[in-house]
């Protein structure tokens, strides 16, 4: 599981980025302030969570038995990324609002994965 959050955690990171300059260069002159706000949101976020993943790989590389909390935080934060981030680049990018109403589940799986680190951190042997 290591290798992978750490694998995911440097895509996602990369793709946050790209997905930054892309707003930047190539959609500020094609959509309107609100929509390039919405976008760069999403690119936050997922930076964001793409550097709490890198330290949930590092926690689980460091620690003998890592505590289910540890690896569902790590999975909540990629399910957030997915549809936090996802849900407010198509809602920028196609303007459909029905997306806007998918995007507090990604928050919620967000919250749910700090809620969960909080819980190992508890239980943590390092």
């Amino acid at each position: 599981m290591t290798q992978l959050f750490l694998s995911l955690a440097a895509i996602l990171g990369g793709l946050s980025v790209g997905a930054g300059a892309f707003a930047s260069h190539a959609l500020r002159e094609k959509m309107s302030e609100r929509s390039l706000e919405i976008f760069e949101t999403g690119a936050r976020y997922q930076m964001y969570h793409a550097l709490a993943l890198l330290l949930v790989a590092v926690l689980l590389s460091r620690t003998e038995s890592p505590p289910l909390t540890l690896v569902a935080t790590g999975w909540l934060f990629i399910i957030g990324i997915v549809i936090f981030s996802g849900s407010l680049y198509a809602l920028s990018l196609t303007g459909v609002k029905f997306l806007g109403a998918i995007t507090p589940l990604g928050g919620a799986a967000f919250i749910a994965g700090w809620g969960a680190l909080a819980f190992a951190a508890w239980s943590l042997k390092l």
